[in-house]
């Protein structure tokens, strides 16, 4: 199944407008959550392809995000990349466990990241 639609949930409205942008660029459709917790309600109602999950937000993060997610019948299936500035190899561990699919660390390199999009499709 190719990646069509994607889930950009990050805090920060320059990081948001940023892989928007990028992405819009690429031709998928990019729809937006700015909180962990608008990002579990999103992942079920609108079904991404994918989601883009970001850390560090006020509130729930995005390893407490990413674990609800992933443990959800309904939204299980929806592969997660972490695109967070937490670059500690201990990060990355924890944010796997949490059930994410790949971790890049910001500033996010757009190539690297269509890259490993695509791998998904």
């Amino acid at each position: 199944m190719a990646v069509k639609k994607i889930l950009v949930v990050d805090d920060s409205p320059t990081e948001r407008h940023v892989l928007g942008e990028a992405l819009t660029r690429q031709g998928y459709t990019v729809i937006f959550a700015e909180s962990g917790e608008k990002a579990i309600a999103l992942s079920a109602s609108a079904l991404p392809d994918l989601i883009l999950m970001d850390v560090v937000m006020p509130g729930m993060n995005g390893y407490q995000a990413t674990r609800t997610i992933s443990r959800d019948e309904a939204t299980r299936h929806i592969p997660i990349i972490m695109c967070t500035s937490k670059n500690q190899e201990t990060d990355k561990i924890w944010g796997m466990r949490q059930g994410a699919h790949d971790y890049m660390v910001k500033p996010i390199d757009h190539v690297a990241l269509v890259a490993k999009i695509k791998a998904f499709g």
